[in-house]
């Protein structure tokens, strides 16, 4: 049960990740469109759902770890902050009809980049899992 636990878990995180480098392709000025960006909404969704569900059961199925551990909370800090952050950049990147590259406010593209830094972040907690 744990291995089948862990291996979606870590296809959640990489979900979660392709969202972002998806997002991160339309801050360098690829063209937004339709597709391209449902398909990275469901990866930064799912992923985003799928890391936050089972690195919870994760957490409570292993007797060596609480959820009240470090960097179990760090993790989930991280989580919130990242899922916070996105919410503007989604929202400023909202297809046209023309598939042509969209100019964002310099704040849009900051915001990127620190939920970039913040998964980093994060996958770099649950990895070396600090305090454990």
């Amino acid at each position: 049960m744990y291995e089948a636990l862990l291996f979606f878990h870590v296809l959640a995180a990489f979900f979660l990740a392709m969202g972002v480098v998806i997002y991160s392709g339309f801050v360098f000025g690829s063209p937004v469109n339709r597709p391209t960006r449902l398909v990275g909404e469901i990866l930064w969704g799912v992923g985003g759902l799928g890391t936050l569900a089972l690195g919870i059961w994760l957490a409570l199925n292993r007797p060596e770890y609480e959820i009240w551990d470090g960097w179990i909370i760090a993790a989930i800090v991280l989580w919130l902050a990242a899922t916070g952050t996105g919410q503007p950049v989604s929202a400023a990147f909202q297809p046209r009809g023309d598939d042509s590259a969209i100019a964002v406010d310099q704040r849009v593209v900051l915001m990127h980049w620190l939920r970039v830094i913040l998964v980093v972040a994060l996958l770099v907690v649950m990895v070396w899992k600090p305090g454990a």
